[in-house]
């Protein structure tokens, strides 16, 4: 979950990791820190907070330095504090290292490192004590060979050794890149730290390291044997992250759903064609469909499981997390992973667990070459560009929309051509309606939306929204299991939020029956009229998500919270 950065080269190296950081700052943001080499010395800041507040406390631009690594914390192994935040340093001062991951034998490996002086409670700071001890006859890739050997759990680590002023990285389970730029080389755990430097792109697969010294890149695997990686050309976006004249980027990205569609449509029937031409061809072609997702996305696969049903092929969706738990894969499955950052840990380890099984690979991704894409036999794109919060808005329709155009290529059904403009009048004509609403909830304890058939993956992705974002108490739930259950919960004014795309009588009575026991009902429905709706009926999964959208945006609003950045939580879930 957390940013690792890195840098070598000619440029303001604090400058560089600083500006890395901040772009890689949704991985986690409960501390930064970082260290560059300098007449052959370590030098290191760190501090607790968001990196626009620590931002001054973290300058080492008076320390003349090539290479440095820098680092943005999500904790997982000891609190939040300074000690704990990251790059770690060695008893001898040679070595510094940032890590993104989970070592699973870290206290194992920590007894035998009984002499050294450890001043964090972190899995992390093992690593550069491991390193240091098994260097000591002078090869630093020997002990980078041996940890990858010993180690157990995921990682993506940077060691910086000041004694050489040289860089190593090394992968296994977390991501890693590594930019070649005209004045230096970058590395970091997501291509958009150092976008705006390089377009030029290798990727570490795992059990591979890197050396950076001066120019030179020699990548290797963990046997020390050289392996030749060419460059990827990546098209991502260069700027860095800007609100514009929006305060939170939550709001912004939920108007720029629009135009990042538009955007999606045009590369389905073009550039991506013949790529969703081949999916198509490959969910006709398999017995078994099996979609695996984390969350949102999860979401969205669910809304796949639907359409590809209506369009005749079974489907089911299985949550990563559990996936060897329930799967039941095999050479005539077809596994369709759904992953924004196509970086997921759990997602990665399904489609490993798959592909071991015979499973053929079609994924949906956001970020260009991402783990997932590559791993893939065909992957289409989502386009929605970079997303900055924490909760995934525009990426979530992006992922709708991709999974609705792959059914309908398959059943012939017609949608809805002029989504994106139906979906910029949502926004603008149902605003301070919601407003309105977000008023009314906004000091609600426990929410509940209900919804049948394709509305009920939208009431859970609506539900996780309030509860990531307002933190609400919400449950997202088909309506038909109210009475197996939930109805014990419905007193006096509970709210319930009931999406109703077509006049639904079954769902209509569900509502009847909160209602009788004194529920405040909220219908998000065309045939009410208390909300505007597109008038084509596909167009109601996509209406009635952006509601939601907005109504956890202005509840969280209302009550000063911490929109983009929510508490506990980051974006990108490469661990476990």
């Amino acid at each position: 979950m957390c940013g690792i950065a890195g840098y070598y080269g000619s440029g303001n190296t604090c400058e560089v990791l600083l500006n890395s950081l901040k772009r890689l700052e949704y991985r986690g943001y409960d501390s930064a820190g970082i260290a560059v080499s300098s007449d052959f010395e370590i030098h290191i800041k760190k501090a607790v907070g968001e990196l626009d507040d620590i931002k001054s406390d973290l300058d080492l631009k008076d320390k003349k330095s090539k290479a440095g690594i820098g680092h943005t914390r999500w904790a997982t192994h000891g609190e939040v504090s300074e000690e704990n935040a990251h790059p770690h340093v060695s008893c001898c001062g040679r070595f510094a290292l940032v890590h993104n991951g989970i070592l699973e034998n870290w206290e194992e490996m920590k007894r035998e490192l009984g002499e050294h002086r450890f001043t964090s409670e972190t899995d992390s700071e093992v690593v550069v004590h491991f390193i240091e001890q098994r260097s000591q006859d002078g090869c630093v890739e020997t002990a980078i060979r041996e940890f990858m050997k010993e180690a157990k759990g995921s990682y993506s680590i940077a060691v910086l050794d000041s004694k050489r002023e040289e860089v190593f990285v090394m992968k296994n389970g977390s991501p890693m890149a590594i930019g070649i730029g005209s004045d230096g080389l970058f590395f970091a755990s997501d291509i958009h730290a150092f976008s705006e430097h390089t377009e030029n792109v290798v990727f570490l697969d795992d059990n591979e390291y890197a050396t950076v010294r001066g120019s030179e890149l020699v990548v290797k695997n963990h046997k020390g044997k050289i392996v030749d990686k060419q460059p990827k050309t990546i098209k991502w976006s260069k700027k860095s992250p800007n609100k514009k004249n929006f305060e939170h980027y939550m709001y912004k990205e939920i108007n720029e759903i629009p135009s990042v569609l538009r955007k999606l449509e045009k590369t389905l029937d073009r550039s991506q064609k013949n790529d969703l031409n081949k999916f198509r061809d490959m969910l006709k072609e398999h017995e078994k469909i099996i979609f695996t997702a984390s969350g949102t996305s999860y979401h969205a696969s669910l809304l796949g499981v639907y359409f590809l049903q209506k369009a005749g092929i079974e489907a089911q969706a299985l949550i990563a997390s559990e996936f060897k738990n329930y799967e039941r894969a095999d050479d005539k499955t077809l596994l369709v992973p759904v992953s924004q950052s196509g970086e997921t840990k759990d997602v990665i380890e399904a489609v490993n667990h798959s592909r071991k099984k015979g499973a053929d690979i079609a994924s949906i991704t956001n970020v260009p070459h991402s783990t997932i894409e590559r791993m893939s036999d065909v992957n289409l794109r989502i386009n929605a560009g970079q997303e900055i919060c924490v909760a995934a808005t525009k990426t979530f329709i992006n992922q709708l929309y991709t999974i609705m155009r792959l059914s309908s290529s398959i059943d012939g059904a017609n949608y809805n051509a002029d989504l994106a403009n139906a979906l910029k009048n949502t926004i603008q004509k149902n605003e301070d309606k919601i407003k309105e609403l977000a008023e009314e909830l906004s000091d609600e304890e426990d929410l509940y939306i209900i919804g049948k058939g394709e509305a009920y993956p939208i009431a859970r992705e609506i539900a996780l929204k309030l509860k990531e974002i307002a933190y609400i108490h919400a449950e997202g739930m088909m309506a038909g299991e109210l009475k197996h259950g939930t109805l014990a919960l419905i007193e006096d004014n509970t709210p319930v939020v009931s999406l109703i795309p077509d006049g639904n009588s079954s769902i209509a009575s569900n509502v009847k029956e909160v209602e009788s026991r004194g529920a405040n009902t909220i219908k998000l429905s065309p045939h009410n009229k208390d909300f505007w709706f597109p008038e084509r009926n596909e167009s109601f999964v996509f209406a009635s998500t952006i509601l939601g959208f907005l109504l956890t945006y202005w509840i969280a609003k209302r009550n000063g919270l911490p929109i983009d950045k929510p508490r506990n939580l980051a974006k990108s879930v490469t661990v476990q």
